[in-house]
């Protein structure tokens, strides 16, 4: 599905876009049981186990930033993570067989919308080798003014940046991101996907337009990729199979490695990582 051209550009620059990979109707069933979320949302006040919602969230004005592992939650989310043009396309950058190793859903209410800093994912979750990507798939027109990713190219052949503060996990990057002006948009119409290597820096501003930014988000890992943090069950780790079958054998790569640990004062998600930065580029 992918040309020579577009193949180079995720290799060269760490991040691709790839436009209407889902049809109409996918577009339709997924805004639809997202918009239900929403709804639910308002019965709660509090983070829970499925909610993390914007600080300024109320039962009458539900402002709702992730849905937490939105395939645990609806069949729609799940058909959109086994969707095989989506595989077909991670397959072709990251090989053959692939491992899911998380998902959410992540939304920015219109004019407000929490920002995320600039930061790694490889920084929470290193593996045996870096054949990782995040896929995410647009519900809407995912552009500046709502606060569409920042990625900066060529940054996933870099060093992994310190995401630690005070001896402690931060979730985003806590020195000075020098490359921040060479950071490209990363603009997507409703339907496409983006792409984006798992040591890629990126991050993104908050929304000041009138219109939502719903981004569902699928963590995507080469079979052979072992994650160094552990594997606590066997079936439950082979359960995470998209393509290809289970595997004892790790590939082991040359890549560089900081561990998340000790973990981050304030958990639960990115959001409540990143409370504590004392240096933050996109705080609203």
């Amino acid at each position: 599905m992918l040309s020579r051209q577009q193949k180079d550009t995720y290799e060269d620059k760490g991040f691709l876009v790839v436009e209407d990979v889902l049809s109409v109707d996918e577009m339709l069933a997924l805004r639809e049981v997202t918009d239900y979320f929403v709804e639910q949302s308002r019965t709660v006040t509090e983070h829970t186990d499925v909610f993390d919602l914007e600080p300024e969230h109320t039962p009458e004005e539900p402002r709702l930033r992730r849905l937490k592992a939105p395939v645990e939650q609806h069949q729609v989310y799940r058909d959109i993570m086994n969707h095989d043009g989506i595989l077909d396309i991670v397959e072709e950058l990251i090989g053959p067989g692939v491992r899911t190793n998380g998902d959410k859903l992540n939304m920015k209410s219109p004019h407000f919308g929490s920002p995320i800093e600039w930061h790694q994912d490889w920084a929470f979750y290193p593996h045996t080798n870096d054949d990782l990507l995040a896929v995410g798939v647009c519900m809407d027109d995912t552009l500046e003014e709502n606060g569409c990713m920042l990625c900066i190219p060529d940054s996933h052949r870099g060093p992994i940046l310190n995401h630690h503060q005070d001896g402690y996990f931060a979730g985003a990057v806590t020195e000075e991101v020098a490359d921040a002006d060479k950071a490209e948009l990363m603009e997507v119409h409703a339907g496409g996907i983006s792409l984006h290597h798992v040591r890629t820096l990126h991050a993104s501003a908050k929304n000041v337009s009138a219109h939502p930014r719903r981004l569902l988000l699928f963590q995507m890992a080469a079979i052979d990729a072992w994650p160094l943090l552990g594997v606590s069950d066997w079936d439950s780790f082979n359960d995470n199979i998209l393509r290809g079958d289970p595997t004892y054998e790790a590939r082991v790569a040359d890549v560089p490695v900081r561990m998340p640990l000790p973990p981050a004062l304030k958990g639960g998600s990115i959001y409540e990582n990143q409370t504590v930065l004392r240096n933050k580029v996109f705080a609203v």
